[in-house]
């Protein structure tokens, strides 16, 4: 066993590509994934945030606020997905009122 990690995800498949990114702390922000690394610091061009709502800071509005280039730093980073490919579906696990 060599002595290097290797992280979970595989990132390459990603590069240059739209991601959607959610932080800790509840920030959530899109943009094109330009660099990784091993510990995931991301970098991401063209990025761009949705705003929380101020009385419940659960929920994310349609405010947004343009960054432009930012390195994510990888222990805030807790989900990366591609922003191209999903799509928003009902809940499965829902069960019918009357049931």
């Amino acid at each position: 066993m060599s002595g290097r990690k290797e992280t979970v995800l595989d990132l390459a498949k990603f590069v240059d590509k739209g991601v959607q990114v959610k932080l800790t702390g509840g920030r959530q922000v899109t943009g094109t994934l330009k660099g990784y690394d091993q510990l995931l610091n991301l970098v991401l061009d063209e990025a761009i945030e949705f705003l929380r709502d101020p009385d419940d800071p659960l929920k994310i509005t349609d405010q947004t606020r343009h960054l432009g280039l930012i390195v994510c730093r990888g222990t805030a980073v807790m989900l990366v997905s591609p922003t191209d490919g999903t799509d928003e579906i009902a809940n499965p696990f829902l069960q019918p009122d009357g049931a």
